[in-house]
């Protein structure tokens, strides 16, 4: 179940699992205190929430799909060292904890939601929908078998989601934060500051002779391990995903015609028309109205005259589906310039002039004809995937390899001769035959050669891959690097001898001395940067520098290496603006939004914490720590 849950999580259900839970119980982990609930268990078993038994199995795939999910999100593989670095192995522990304590306490209170609205949600979902742009039973039925569910099971997890969603919904309801923190926040963040900066780079550092070769030498001894050479593995994987399959479906132009005609509507452009409207309260005082304006009068003094802006009479250039039925039909029939007799419209009885008339274009086959036949493709290929998927485990579960398999069944599979962890082959490079955001790499450096890996979930279908070879990491000679090792040891001159000579600037301008004068004796150039806030990015001020700036008083200098410290930049903070505080500001607006959220986040996470400890919660260290990688 869990399984399922995530993956529906890490695609269209996301939105709805993780803005409610997800990043409100990050807190509620600190709070909670994980070391305290930690027991003995079974080996099969990784957590117990009151009655609600959390397994191994389940907690690892939940684990594994949400890894490579963040790694899609950062554009390379994350390892399981650096998936731990960031938390994520507690927070998806606290998720997963925290969805089966609310599913128990949703259970004892009697929470239900009715077979009707669980339609209502599912036939409402855009992803269920078809080419046609209507609920798809097909695709519906596809969609969730690709996700590992029956429809059962998939309308009974949508119910649980409800659910979760009702009880912290109404956790976090009606907090409001405190004017005093609004006030702080929007000083703090809408403070400005003003600077004069100089850069300090290669040319003032001086020249740099080139090493001899025992302080080169002496160098790569200190600095080995940053030139060793990193573990590759060969690999080879088969990608089956719809976008993949769709590639090979033909598609008549008689079917993509039919989607075109279709859509013909909303492909094209449609007309539009400048209109000016007023709304009477009955056809009496319309038509009077209309006897008026045909003698003269003009909208725009009918209006005022009625107490209506410019703004209220003129609706602007607006398409015909925009307008009320009626007032569209009678609005779009007119020539430019004529004023309409009274119509009733839903909310009265209207007269409109139409001012000017943009024609409507219609859409074009032959221009988009290539992209509709993609759509169906895609579409099509989304059946075929489960069949697919299941003749690749047979062939798996036969002892074929990725590459025997994918050829029998007539898929196109790919070797990497050599990666490492970051995704780079030996020149350095990225690998580009890796599809972007397909995470094979951290997940081959998990397992070994002639081990039968698990697939992996990849833009609604499935991966395979084998490790076919490993080349351990070792440490490289002098002779190989080189070049490497004396361009390393060039940059770290330069940064000691910038850092002294910055070091130097500050003193003498503590003491007094002029920026423009310290600038102007090493031939260096005073720029300025004014008006800009904690998270701005003023052009050639980097974001270190910003940092550093707002730690310094008025009048106060400072230094700043970046660029790995090939480029040191001293400042001085020459004016700070206090904002003034208007609270009807959108600004102030979305920040007392944004108060609003974490408030809310932080009850919530209050009370699933008090949730969880009610309840009861024990954690199989030994279990996460496996799982994790923690105790490799």
């Amino acid at each position: 179940m869990l399984r399922g849950m995530r993956k529906a999580s890490s695609n269209w259900l996301g939105k709805t699992i993780m803005a409610v839970v997800m990043g409100v119980l990050i807190i509620s982990f600190g709070v909670w205190g994980i070391a305290d609930i930690f027991k003995g268990f079974g080996q099969s078993t990784l957590a117990k929430v009151g009655g609600t038994e959390i397994s191994l199995n389940e907690f690892r795939q939940t684990y594994t799909e949400r890894l490579q999910q963040i790694s899609r999100q950062f554009g390379r593989p994350l390892t399981p060292d650096q998936a731990r670095a960031f938390g994520l192995d507690r927070q998806v522990l606290q998720q997963t904890i925290a969805e089966a304590a609310l599913d128990e306490e949703a259970r004892r209170i009697g929470l239900g939601q009715s077979d009707e609205q669980i339609r209502q949600v599912i036939m409402n979902d855009p992803n269920f929908k078809g080419v046609g742009g209507s609920f798809d039973p097909n695709r519906f039925q596809a969609l969730i078998r690709n996700f590992g569910y029956t429809e059962q099971r998939y309308v009974s997890e949508q119910r649980k989601v409800s659910l979760r969603r009702q009880i912290t919904g109404t956790i976090g309801a009606g907090l409001e934060p405190p004017k005093a923190m609004i006030d702080v926040l929007t000083r703090f963040q809408n403070e400005q500051r003003a600077i004069e900066f100089v850069r300090l780079d290669a040319a003032q550092a001086g020249t740099i002779d080139a090493p001899s070769p025992e302080t080169l030498a002496a160098y790569f001894e200190d600095h080995k391990v940053q030139f060793r050479a990193p573990e590759y593995r060969k690999i080879s994987f088969v990608v089956v995903s719809p976008e993949e399959i769709g590639k090979w479906s033909e598609v008549s132009d008689e079917d993509a015609k039919k989607v075109f005609d279709q859509r013909k509507d909303r492909l094209g452009t449609p007309e539009k028309r400048q209109i000016h409207q007023i709304v009477f309260p009955n056809a009496a005082e319309a038509q009077t109205a209309r006897e008026r304006l045909a003698g003269g009068m003009s909208f725009e003094d009918l209006g005022k005259e009625r107490g209506l802006s410019a703004s209220d009479v003129d609706l602007g250039l607006v398409t015909k589906s925009s307008l009320d039925p009626a007032v569209g039909d009678a609005a779009f029939s007119l020539p430019a310039g004529e004023i309409s007799q009274p119509i009733q419209g839903r909310l009265g009885t209207a007269i409109v002039k139409v001012d000017k008339i943009e024609p409507g274009a219609e859409a074009n086959y032959a221009s988009v004809v290539g992209d509709i036949k993609r759509e169906i493709a895609t579409e099509r290929a989304r059946v075929k995937i489960a069949d697919l998927r299941d003749k690749m485990e047979d062939e798996r579960g036969g002892g074929a390899s990725v590459i025997d398999a994918a050829q029998k069944l007539g898929l196109a599979a790919v070797t990497v001769d050599a990666v490492d962890r970051s995704g780079r082959a030996p020149n350095g490079q990225p690998v580009s035959s890796i599809p972007q955001g397909l995470d094979v790499v951290s997940q081959a450096f998990n397992t070994d050669v002639g081990v039968d890996n698990d697939s992996i979930s990849f833009k609604g279908g499935y991966v395979w891959y084998d490790v076919l070879a490993i080349t351990p990491s070792r440490d490289r000679n002098l002779d190989e690097v080189r070049d490497q090792v004396e361009a390393r040891w060039r940059q770290d001159q330069i940064a000691a001898k910038l850092k002294t000579k910055a070091t130097e600037m500050v003193q003498k301008l503590e003491q007094g001395d002029k920026l423009s004068d310290e600038a102007a004796a090493i031939s260096a150039k005073v720029e300025t940067a004014t008006g800009f806030k904690r998270d701005d990015s003023p052009a050639g001020v980097p974001a270190n520098v910003i940092s550093a700036v707002f730690r310094t008083a008025k009048d106060g200098v400072g230094q700043t290496a970046v660029s790995g410290g090939s480029e040191v930049i001293i400042f001085r903070v020459t004016d700070i603006v206090e904002p003034a505080l208007d609270a009807a500001s959108d600004a102030v607006k979305k920040l007392k939004d944004s108060l609003d959220r974490a408030l809310t986040d932080e009850q919530v996470a209050s009370y699933v914490n008090k949730l969880e400890t009610d309840i009861g919660t024990t954690i199989n260290q030994a279990a996460f720590a496996q799982v994790t990688g923690a105790n490799q």
